[in-house]
């Protein structure tokens, strides 16, 4: 058995043939608590790999890998309406340097989103109309834009972040 430490990327636990403890079921309940909702988990306790496990889940653009990915688990033997029907935007703050003074910060935080941004704008590309416009300085301008991109496309956004302690854990 494969026994997956460290490793926090669903796509690779179940295409790599690592162990996974199926947790899915717990999809249908979450979709039914709220629309905003913050888990609270110790360091170590899986958060990561649950926000990759819903991005998986949920994103349009892997509607065509859902029975490789969940045919055998939970909620692939009953999944719900909205699998496969959002885009998704994944904000990781583990990745933004916490040291140096709050204007450095504040930029090292504007250049993540920005990042992800990025990274958003070209996962979604056959999706989107518009194209989604950067702003170096202030990243909620391009994720106003983002927004702005999502109109008519008939699709919803879910925004997923992790390790959203991490400036105070800092």
């Amino acid at each position: 058995m494969k026994f997956p430490y460290g490793i926090a990327d669903f796509d690779k636990i179940r295409r790599q043939g690592y162990f996974y403890q199926d947790r899915t079921d717990r999809i249908a309940p979450i979709e039914n608590a709220g629309e905003q909702l913050l888990l609270l988990r110790p360091r170590r306790f899986g958060k990561s790999l649950w926000l990759s496990t819903l991005d998986n889940y949920y994103s349009i653009d892997l509607a065509d890998q859902f029975d490789a990915l969940f045919g055998n688990l939970a909620i692939g033997k009953n999944p719900t309406q909205r699998h496969n029907q959002y885009f998704i935007l994944r904000w990781n703050f583990s990745k933004v340097v916490a040291t140096g003074t709050a204007e450095q910060i504040g930029q090292a935080l504007h250049e993540h989103i920005n990042t992800c941004t990025y990274e958003f704008q070209a996962r979604y590309a056959q999706w989107l109309k518009h194209p989604i416009e950067i702003n170096p300085i202030n990243s909620m301008v391009g994720f106003s834009y983002l927004l702005t991109a999502l109109y008519g496309t008939g699709h919803k956004l879910y925004l997923l972040i992790d390790d959203y302690d991490h400036f105070a854990n800092e």
